[in-house]
């Protein structure tokens, strides 16, 4: 794995995406942490590409030689694109030599995913997706303990938004990649990043349609634990929350409640590359484990399909 040239200079990283998600948490994360150093942001609009790099002091790039700019001035690159748009660049960006802070998913078919898992690995880049509740404060932590308690029986995971609801304000809402593909892809990888670490590979997949954009999965684990899923972006406000919990042999766990604020677990995602980077020792959350949750997103789709 390639790693970072001289691991006491600041991490140059690169931001591709001017969008709400890069305003609110990449780009503030990125000019406060102390070892890495905000160098530059690309945008399909050049107008919040501009109003977005000159908030945080930085050099704007637009277009397709500002894509190449951007690489060449970065040693890293972290991505807040859709997910289609974002797995092209992010194998040019490994082919260019900059490690990878993916969002997740990594792309919504396993050909483009893979695209990236092959690219980063040819290129020898490091490679951190953010799954946040994999780094936040308040997660992360217990994630680790679940999985090194062992003995699960079954877990239930359920991830409710409201982003489609009559009334609702959220910017998110507008995004046309999640209206088409929902809650399975939008919110599904955090699930998965919760319930794969503890309970081991999906080996069965069950899907269901449930109301709107809802979709239900019913899941089989290589420890032979099974897990249920429910997901949705469309959901009544007041039905909307987080829950994961997990049932075996030492009673039941629940995912802590008020895991972290997203700042801070991106700010872990970039401690987490720059360790990546330096050691050559691929994180567990890397575009590898991107890739299985494509897989596993694809199966469900495919099921769905079919039902």
């Amino acid at each position: 794995m390639t790693t970072h040239p001289d691991s006491a200079a600041p991490l140059r990283v690169g931001l591709v995406g001017a969008g709400p998600w890069a305003r609110l948490t990449h780009a503030p994360a990125l000019a406060a942490h102390p070892a890495a150093v905000l160098s530059g942001v690309w945008g399909r609009r050049p107008e919040a590409a501009e109003t977005l790099a000159a908030a945080h002091g930085t050099e704007a790039y637009t277009g397709e030689a500002g894509i190449d700019a951007l690489l060449a001035a970065s040693d890293a690159v972290a991505f807040a694109v859709p997910p289609d748009v974002q797995a092209p660049l992010a194998a040019r960006a490994a082919e260019a030599g900059c490690h990878l802070l993916l969002d997740k998913p990594v792309a919504t078919t396993v050909a483009g995913a893979r695209a990236v898992a092959d690219a980063a690995e040819r290129a020898r880049v490091a490679s951190v997706v953010f799954c946040t509740l994999r780094f936040a404060e308040g997660t992360a932590g217990w994630i680790a303990e679940q999985a090194a308690a062992g003995g699960w029986f079954t877990a239930r995971a359920l991830w409710m938004g409201a982003l489609f609801a009559p009334g609702a304000s959220s910017e998110f809402g507008a995004s046309p990649w999640r209206r088409e593909k929902g809650g399975l892809w939008d919110v599904g990888p955090h699930a998965l990043s919760v319930l794969i670490p503890v309970l081991g590979d999906v080996t069965e997949v069950v899907a269901a349609r449930g109301p709107a954009d809802a979709t239900h999965l019913l899941l089989r684990h290589t420890s032979g634990a099974s897990s249920t899923v429910t997901l949705a972006l469309g959901a009544p406000e007041g039905a909307a929350g987080t829950e994961v919990e997990f049932r075996g042999e030492r009673g039941v766990s629940a995912l802590p409640a008020g895991g972290g604020d997203a700042l801070g677990a991106f700010g872990a995602a970039v401690d987490a590359l720059a360790d990546a980077a330096r050691t050559g020792v691929a994180h567990p959350c890397d575009v590898r484990f991107g890739l299985r949750l494509t897989e596993v997103l694809a199966q469900a789709e495919e099921a769905v399909g079919r039902a």
